[in-house]
């Protein structure tokens, strides 16, 4: 009965935030908020570009787009509580609100993941087996694989979920934290946390360690096989490639600081939280657009569509109004 007493005592916690100066709340409200708009704005117009553009069918950018997707979700789990908090009023959430933060953080965080791992394959099957790509890579296998992605990050969430609820929360409630997550939540467990947290970092921080390293080395080797054997369309693979790289370090790395050790907190913490979970998402459609000119030449063509098709629009109307008239 004593423990059960000791379990509901936490309803609800506090987040510090990344500031206490009103002054700078304002600013970095504004920054956030330009960056979470960015992240929309960048994100949905990959997600367009695909659905519209015929050109852009394939398995590669069927696999970005659902990119795409999972970058505005991870970013909205997030970003929405660290707008709030910039806000002048108190900044809590409340002990259920907590835990499903935490569930939707690590399916959608885990979920992108496994599907970087997905574009690492796709990217080794069109540069090893090219003859054989749309084959292999069909439109049931691409769906298999991201729901199989997803259905990953749900496994690893729920169990995360799974050992947290377990914890009894008897005070304090004060979270170092803008939002909701795994590491600063265990340092307030009203008991030894010792086991669950590595158990925490085996679920996380290994785990994501480990497929950072095969996927540099799934790089490494296409690369290779890029530079000695591919002669065609060989500047637009190692230029894919490379926009892959750099995402997987922008979402590996800053996971690893954070998960890849006992949970402590260090000062660059909130750094890499920002990174992971505002930064990276807005910078992925840059890399991938900026990089890539097929795609950047279909969103032009997709606007000028938009554009001639609103043209089309409006003098349809001038030329209907002087008929009723």
């Amino acid at each position: 009965m004593a423990q059960e007493n000791m379990t509901i005592k936490v309803t609800e916690f506090v987040l510090i935030g990344l500031s206490q100066n009103p002054k700078w709340n304002f600013i970095l409200f504004l920054i956030f908020l330009t960056i979470y708009v960015t992240t929309w704005l960048g994100n949905l117009t990959i997600i367009f570009t695909v659905i519209f553009m015929h050109q852009l069918h394939t398995p590669m950018y069927f696999l970005l787009a659902n990119l795409a997707a999972l970058d505005i979700s991870d970013s909205t789990v997030t970003a929405l509580k660290l707008l709030a908090g910039l806000l002048p009023h108190p900044n809590t959430i409340s002990y259920s609100w907590c835990i499903v933060q935490v569930f939707f953080f690590h399916l959608t965080g885990a979920s992108v993941d496994f599907l970087l791992t997905v574009m690492a394959v796709d990217r080794y099957i069109a540069i090893y087996k090219p003859l054989q790509y749309l084959i292999i890579m069909n439109q049931r296998v691409c769906i298999s694989l991201v729901a199989g992605a997803w259905l990953g990050g749900f496994i690893h969430s729920i169990v995360q979920i799974g050992i947290l609820i377990k914890l009894p929360f008897c005070g304090p409630n004060v979270l170092d934290n803008f939002y909701c997550d795994i590491p600063q939540i265990i340092k307030l467990a009203c008991t030894d946390t010792y086991i669950t947290e590595l158990l925490m970092v085996s679920n996380s921080g290994l785990i994501v360690a480990a497929m950072f390293f095969v996927l540099l080395v799934s790089y490494s080797v296409i690369l290779v096989k890029i530079r000695t054997h591919v002669t065609e369309g060989k500047h637009k693979a190692l230029s894919t490639c490379t926009a892959h790289i750099v995402v997987l370090s922008l979402n590996f790395g800053p996971a690893i600081f954070i998960y890849d050790r006992p949970f402590k907190v260090f000062p660059g913490d909130k750094i890499f939280q920002v990174m992971y979970t505002l930064i990276t998402p807005m910078l992925n459609p840059m890399i991938f657009t900026l990089r890539n000119t097929e795609m950047k030449n279909a969103i032009r063509k997709l606007q000028k569509n938009i554009m001639s098709s609103r043209s089309r629009i409006f003098s349809g109307e001038k030329l209907f109004v002087p008929c009723l008239q």
